[in-house]
């Protein structure tokens, strides 16, 4: 018996280990990932980055400006029409659709966050660019459709979360079903909500794939008319890296750098609206 339960032991202690190792692999992937990014992004971190619109061919120096001005625009956009649609969706498949039509949406909506960034570009170029062109706004319809089952799919598992006590003593008080999502259910996952926004978000503004099919035709001029093709970061960093300027390599790594920062304090910020959504819900 003794010997069994030391042989137990040592098999959970081996197992702790394997996992506290393969945890600090990842973390030290991230990090590596990130130190070598910031060392060759620091030459060209300065405010010309962030002030100066991109140098034309031949010219030296030049900044993002209208890049990070132009993946504001298109993040916003795409956030626009993504985020409500979502939520629709989630609270119809939750609250509201039957189970073999909410299976139905859940299924569809697993094979649409599967799909290839790059094949969404394409439908969309094929759908909206070849009858009209490029601009901000059909880029937008491209990251919209890249957030949508990212959104839908947290908001449906947050929806999950609610008690259903909470749901029924709002009916046993004769409150219909729409109010009692709107006034009950909401409010109370607002925070697991925001989670899967930003998380979509932080996805969207690092997509090149869509970009290159929908808004690469712009000017180097700062321009927030969604109307007009309008420059990204993702694809300045997909055209610099490819040039032989030294110059214009620093510069996509810095905006690769920019980037990464973005994305990591949306995932923090991610992390505690879904604490704070959980721990609301527990107190419950």
């Amino acid at each position: 018996m003794a010997t069994s339960l030391a042989r137990r032991r040592r098999k959970n202690r081996a197992m702790e280990a394997l996992a506290l190792a393969a945890s600090a692999l990842a973390v030290g992937v991230l990090g590596l990932v990130v130190v070598s990014v910031l060392v060759r992004a620091l030459p060209a971190l300065n405010l010309d980055l962030f002030t100066k619109n991109q140098a034309l061919f031949g010219q030296r120096g030049g900044g993002l400006a209208n890049a990070f001005v132009g993946s504001l625009l298109l993040v916003a956009l795409a956030a626009a029409m993504a985020l409500p649609v979502g939520v629709l969706v989630a609270i119809y498949v939750g609250e509201l659709a039957p189970p073999r039509v909410a299976l139905a949406v859940r299924t569809a909506l697993d094979v649409l966050n599967g799909i290839p960034s790059i094949v969404v570009g394409i439908f969309v170029y094929a759908l909206l660019v070849v009858r009209f062109r490029q601009s901000a706004l059909v880029a937008s319809v491209a990251l919209a459709i890249i957030m949508l089952p990212l959104v839908a799919r947290s908001t449906q598992e947050v929806l999950a979360l609610v008690p259903r006590s909470l749901r029924e003593a709002s009916h046993a008080l004769g409150v219909s079903t729409w109010r009692t999502v709107l006034r009950v259910v909401l409010p109370t996952t607002l925070g697991g909500i925001l989670t899967g926004a930003t998380l979509a978000v932080a996805r969207a503004a690092g997509e090149t794939a869509p970009i290159l099919f929908t808004s690469t035709l712009f000017t180097n001029s700062v321009s927030a008319d969604p109307r007009q093709p309008v420059a990204s970061v993702p694809f300045a960093i997909f055209t610099y890296s490819e040039s032989p300027d030294p110059n214009l390599h620093r510069q996509a790594w810095a905006a690769a750098f920019v980037l990464i920062v973005f994305v990591l304090l949306t995932s923090l910020g991610a992390r505690y609206l879904l604490h704070r959504s959980r721990r609301n819900l527990l107190a419950r």
